[in-house]
């Protein structure tokens, strides 16, 4: 039986049947295709996939910051029980960053170049709670940056004064600045260098236990996310292929395909002699996507019933798998 640490919270985010599409001069191309996926409170899910899989556009969607040619063609999301897409103009900008924030791809980039840090931080406190007052506002700054190990003496600091983890830890300061139930993380840690990557990510992990929100933390990095997160949804050409517990990612489960690709893809320090296998071929272009499962042409066990159909979803024995070769033995036997 699956175990199912999650039973008894309640889900944070859910998103169901969600396809987001992007206006080309000739079609609607999907980037996004029937995504259900439930975080629940407290719980860090991990979404992983190669670049172009769909990530940040399923982020941007929850965030219902999509950009002006990508529309949402089908679906629900919901945050805190909230139909996001059913709030208005002005309940959206309090329901933002009270309800559910974001830590951006290129977060090192997204603080304003000529605010201090105190500014920018206490702005957003003021914006969204108009009743506290200027010295209530700079103390929960003072608590946030000591919260993300920075001296409260860098709020009189300018971003350009600060290092790369630094204003990144400042960042995810503003994401949890008004206590949230949910924070997305896009690859937050992409352009920083492994030591500083590793601290920011056991200071994550550290702050979601103090604070108590749930995470959605995107990567590419498959090792990442193993390790930080305790279920991962695997995407692929816009779909989620895969949901499982992190720790069936070690050896002796079986897995999608696509999902063994990634692992074997993973390198490892410590052992001799592991030969580091990439998945051949590149993933697909989304205006042209393969017949039946779009994972099939770089495939390793594609049949002829993969190239033919799209594999619904099976319930695995620690999640969901989209695959035509986990079909139960029983319907299996009546094909």
């Amino acid at each position: 039986m699956p175990h199912n640490h999650n039973a008894l919270r309640r889900p944070v985010l859910e998103i169901e049947d969600l396809s987001v599409g992007y206006e080309t001069p000739n079609s609607l191309v999907h980037a996004v295709s029937d995504v259900n996926l439930t975080v629940h409170e407290q719980e860090i899910l991990g979404l992983v996939g190669e670049s172009g899989s769909g990530k940040s556009t399923l982020a941007f969607a929850v965030m219902r910051l999509l950009k002006g040619d990508a529309v949402v063609t089908k679906g629900r999301v919901r945050v805190a029980g909230q139909d996001v897409y059913a709030l208005t103009p002005a309940e959206l900008r309090s329901f933002r960053w009270k309800k559910m924030s974001m830590v951006f791809q290129s977060a090192m980039n997204a603080l304003n170049p000529v605010m201090t840090v105190e500014t920018q931080i206490v702005d957003t406190l003021l914006a969204h709670q108009p009743d506290w007052s200027r010295e209530r506002a700079l103390a929960r700054a003072r608590e946030l940056l000591e919260l993300v190990r920075i001296d409260a003496k860098h709020l009189k600091s300018y971003p350009h004064e600060l290092s790369g983890g630094m204003r990144q830890r400042v960042v995810i300061a503003i994401a949890i600045a008004l206590q949230p139930d949910l924070v997305i993380m896009d690859e937050p840690t992409t352009a920083l260098d492994v030591v500083v990557q590793r601290s920011i990510l056991d200071e994550i992990r550290e702050i979601q236990q103090r604070e108590k929100f749930a995470i959605l933390f995107i990567s590419h990095d498959f090792s990442l996310v193993a390790e930080l997160a305790s279920r991962v949804a695997i995407m692929y050409a816009g779909r989620i292929v895969e949901v499982t517990d992190s720790e069936t990612l070690a050896d002796g489960y079986r897995h999608h395909p696509y999902t063994e690709g990634l692992i074997r893809a993973i390198p490892h320090l410590t052992a001799e002699q592991v030969v580091i296998e990439g998945i051949p071929g590149n993933p697909p272009n989304l205006m042209e996507l393969p017949s039946g499962c779009a994972f099939h042409p770089r495939c390793p066990y594609a049949t002829e019933e993969c190239r033919q159909a799209r594999p619904p979803q099976y319930p695995s024995e620690h999640g969901l798998i989209e695959c035509h070769l986990f079909k139960p033995q029983r319907e299996a036997q009546h094909v």
